[in-house]
């Protein structure tokens, strides 16, 4: 009997997993290595690193969609980093990350903050608490101003879709930038940023404060961006997502499915899947199960995607992972075919060699 039942678990219990070794090995692409062979986070964490990885050598079209506090746990020069080297080819951000993207790019700073200060002192010295950082009201309004500035040069006669709007505002922060950020990047390397709540966020309000001050009012073509997310996943043959601050941030990302029957075509579905938050998940959710319910994280799949849910704050997970590729990716890089992107006002085309 007892045979019996090893027989029955054997086809399963084949790999056992490895406690992480302590050596000499400094390099945190050979930490993560060493990790692969752990369990839970640990596992989880080494295996988002070699999906990146993945994805570069498959020539897949890698979407970055980013939401919560990314720049203001100090991430902005690591996302900088992978879309200036190409490590991505579409960003999808909150409305949120992108306007601290844009204070720090002007040579702004969030600042740690500590328990002990209270809301009452803080409100007193008119100075913001985001969590346990800081930030200078006063320099928040200053960016409203530059947002509302950039606005009044524009051609108010027509409407812009979110990307293009985006677009144009990273131009003009290129122009000025202390160090680059995201919006900077992007528009370097050019590719399409969008953000799915741009009315809702703290966007809005140097947009609202141009409309105020200078009777200033644009509109945009909600439309075009929907557009431009069918046209990518329309022509890409392979595609990543990698959501980061939360499992709900590639909700626009995942309209390009639902809209797919507009163009009538079958939308394949993701071959790779990277999600990093600290949203709580049930075990049979974030484990790399193919079951249907995984796709409560990550929008359709393709059948035998790899995925990996890394259990905790971007914060953490980024600095590993990003440092790890600054090692490994080059050779992934050299004959990586990525997507090209034309812009022409509103009009976006995308070429995949």
């Amino acid at each position: 009997m007892v045979a019996q039942k090893k027989a029955k678990s054997a086809k399963f219990l084949t790999v056992p997993t490895r406690p992480v070794p302590i050596d000499r090995d400094r390099s945190v692409a050979g930490l993560l290595e060493k990790m692969e062979g752990a369990g839970f986070g640990a596992k989880q964490l080494a295996e988002a690193h070699r999906i990146w990885l993945d994805m570069l050598d498959d020539n897949s079209t890698i979407y970055v969609c980013g939401s919560g506090n990314l720049i203001t746990s100090g991430m902005r020069r690591l996302l900088a980093y992978v879309i200036k080297n190409r490590f991505v080819d579409v960003l999808v951000m909150s409305g949120t990350v992108l306007y601290q993207d844009i204070h720090e790019t002007l040579g702004r700073n969030h600042f740690q903050g500590h328990p002990s200060m209270s809301d009452e002192e803080l409100e007193g010295a008119d100075v913001v608490r985001l969590g346990d950082v800081l930030a200078n009201r006063e320099e928040y309004q200053e960016a409203d101003e530059w947002i509302g500035s950039v606005l009044n040069q524009l051609d108010l006669s027509r409407s812009y879709s979110t990307r293009e709007y985006l677009h144009l505002l990273g131009r003009e922060l290129a122009e000025i930038a202390h160090e680059d950020g995201i919006m900077t990047s992007a528009f370097k390397a050019r590719i399409p940023i969008y953000c799915p709540n741009l009315v809702g966020s703290e966007m809005a309000i140097g947009i609202a404060r141009a409309r105020f001050e200078k009777k200033s009012q644009i509109a945009f073509d909600i439309s075009q961006d929907t557009t431009d997310m069918m046209q990518i996943a329309h022509k890409t043959r392979n595609s990543g997502v990698i959501a980061l601050g939360s499992a709900s941030s590639q909700a626009m990302l995942n309209l390009a499915e639902l809209s797919s029957y507009i163009t009538r075509t079958t939308f394949r579905g993701h071959k790779y899947a990277i999600s990093i938050a600290g949203d709580s998940m049930p075990c049979d959710l974030r484990t790399p199960a193919f079951a249907a319910s995984h796709t409560g994280i990550f929008g359709k799949l393709h059948k035998g995607a790899t995925t990996a849910f890394v259990p905790t704050d971007p914060s953490i997970a980024l600095p590993m992972i990003i440092t790890a590729l600054s090692q490994t990716a080059a050779k992934f890089m050299k004959g990586r075919k990525r997507p090209s992107f034309s812009f022409a006002g509103k009009e976006m085309t995308i070429d995949v060699p």
